[in-house]
């Protein structure tokens, strides 16, 4: 049973670490050809030449075992572990053992007359050990430092992929309570606009909850998207006021992260019907080049006498910025001013091309 165990363990341990495997036999390989060539020049150089392999692979194995030694043992359960001074000495005892073995046992089996004669000295023994040593472990941290960028870069993506989906869910709620005081108020009026209110935000909403889940959309599906949002507002506002909509060359060809346009568009209806009954003016224009590039504009005017101070500081406004940083970074501009009672936002965009 035990046999079984430790048969399925290592089953487990090589398919775990397969590539790795792979990576270190490959290492091997290539050290040992270093190592044997260098052994030809060294006999011929001494005239000792030693045409058989035995005795390049067992020397070449007894540096090998102190560097699997140190990449398996010494540095997970020392080094790692911020054990330094005892890893410092365990390489030490380790080298000079590599050095004993090679020395006075194998040297005496295989030069007995020559090198196995006399002992060269420690720096002639460093010279020709730690290389192999050295290189190894060397590869062996190289590989380490690449599995660990990797795993960096997939939990960078992982926190990306978990904020973008805080942010998109703070959005549904933020819509949905302002829309649902507004129906509130035309039902307690028993507005006749109440059910056609009803119908155009359960549109909106559908496409909030199913449409948009993914990071990105047809451009021309959140462009219906926005004239339906823009259509719900405007039931509200009824002939209290102005609204401009311009949307021009809009290539079919593109994809945007959805949900973000909306957010302004929001904002701009909230700040003027925050602060005046009539005369509401408002502007949206959109349009996008040949080469992808998103222009955008909104604009309102409002009142000061109103509870709009704290609208550009919103959870809305915030959560947009946030998601066009990690969405789109480096590749918008977006400027945003409030003077002389005018709110506006300008968003300059480069937009991904569609995925057929």
């Amino acid at each position: 049973m035990q046999l079984f165990l430790m048969t399925v363990n290592m089953l487990i341990f090589i398919k775990k670490n397969c590539k790795e495997i792979v990576f270190q036999s490959v290492v091997t390989f290539f050290l040992y050809l270093v190592y044997a060539i260098n052994q030809e020049a060294y006999s011929a150089f001494t005239d000792t030449a030693q045409k058989f392999i035995p005795y390049k692979i067992s020397f070449f194995a007894n540096y090998m075992f102190a560097a699997y030694c140190i990449n398996y043992v010494l540095l997970p359960k020392l080094l790692f572990k911020g054990k330094r001074f005892y890893f410092m000495g365990s390489v030490v005892v380790l080298i000079i053992a590599v050095i004993l073995i090679d020395e006075f046992f194998l040297e005496q089996i295989y030069f007995p007359k020559t090198r196995g004669a006399y002992f060269p000295g420690i720096l002639f023994s460093l010279v020709e050990t730690l290389p192999i040593i050295i290189l190894f472990v060397g590869c062996k941290f190289a590989w380490d430092f690449d599995t660990k960028k990797r795993e960096v870069e997939r939990l960078k993506l992982f926190v990306k992929e978990s904020e973008l989906q805080f942010l998109k869910s703070q959005l549904n709620p933020h819509f949905l309570f302002n829309n649902l005081n507004n129906l509130y108020a035309y039902a307690l009026q028993e507005s006749p606009k109440t059910p056609s209110i009803i119908l155009e935000l359960s549109a909106v909403l559908r496409y909030m909850l199913y449409d948009c889940k993914a990071d990105y959309v047809a451009l021309h599906k959140e462009i219906d998207h926005l004239k339906s949002f823009i259509a719900l507002y405007e039931l509200q506002i009824g002939s209290r006021g102005v609204i401009a909509v311009s949307f021009n060359n809009l290539s079919s060809g593109y994809s945007i992260a959805p949900l973000i346009l909306m957010v302004f568009i929001e904002n701009a209806f909230k700040h003027s019907t925050s602060s005046q009954s009539v005369d509401l003016k408002i502007t949206v224009d959109m349009a996008v080049s040949k080469e992808g590039v998103l222009t955008f504009s909104c604009k309102n005017d409002y009142l000061d006498s109103s509870n709009t101070d704290n609208l550009a500081q919103g959870i809305g406004l915030e959560n947009v910025q946030k998601r066009l940083n990690l969405l789109y970074p480096e590749k918008f501009n977006l400027e945003i001013t409030d003077i002389n009672n005018r709110f506006e936002v300008g968003l300059n965009m480069n937009l991904l091309k569609k995925q057929e």
